[in-house]
């Protein structure tokens, strides 16, 4: 599977662990950075990921920052994005499977490398269910005049 990684300077040490476990399990990483330290505006890295899920670079993809929070705000303002700010894998399985999440957001702050990699193989090893699901999945791509009586 193809997976985006992109961070700012908060999550870059995550990212970076995130890539290398990712590639010794044969998955092919398209790191959109940062690469260093450097303090960096995270909203261009969320958008980074939606505009590589949206383009088909990539399958799935995962993005970092302290929170976690910011990153994934800043990648749903992409329509072809659904992130998913998770932070133990029961969140990423279900985001998922109900949401069909093609993104998750990691707080390098809030949780260590381990929990991270429950997270990434939990969202990567789940599949979308549909069925009732698929519909409130089309509502989300909607305007919100449309989803205000669905």
């Amino acid at each position: 599977m193809r997976i985006a990684l992109t961070a700012d300077h908060a999550g870059v040490d995550l990212k970076d662990e995130l890539a290398a476990w990712l590639k010794e399990q044969n998955h092919d990483v398209l790191d959109l950075g940062t690469n260093s330290h450097e303090s960096v505006d995270y909203p261009r890295y969320g958008a980074m990921l939606a505009d590589a899920l949206a383009e088909g670079r990539a399958e799935r993809g995962i993005t970092v920052c302290g929170s976690g929070i910011g990153v994934a705000i800043a990648a749903n303002r992409n329509p072809a994005c659904r992130c998913a700010q998770v932070g133990e894998p029961l969140s990423a399985a279900l985001a998922r499977r109900h949401n069909d999440a093609n993104a998750i957001a990691l707080g390098a702050r809030l949780i260590g490398v381990e929990m991270a990699k429950a997270c990434v193989t939990a969202f990567l090893s789940a599949d979308f269910e549909g069925g009732r699901h698929q519909r409130r999945v089309d509502q989300l791509a909607a305007p919100s005049s449309q989803r205000e009586n669905a």
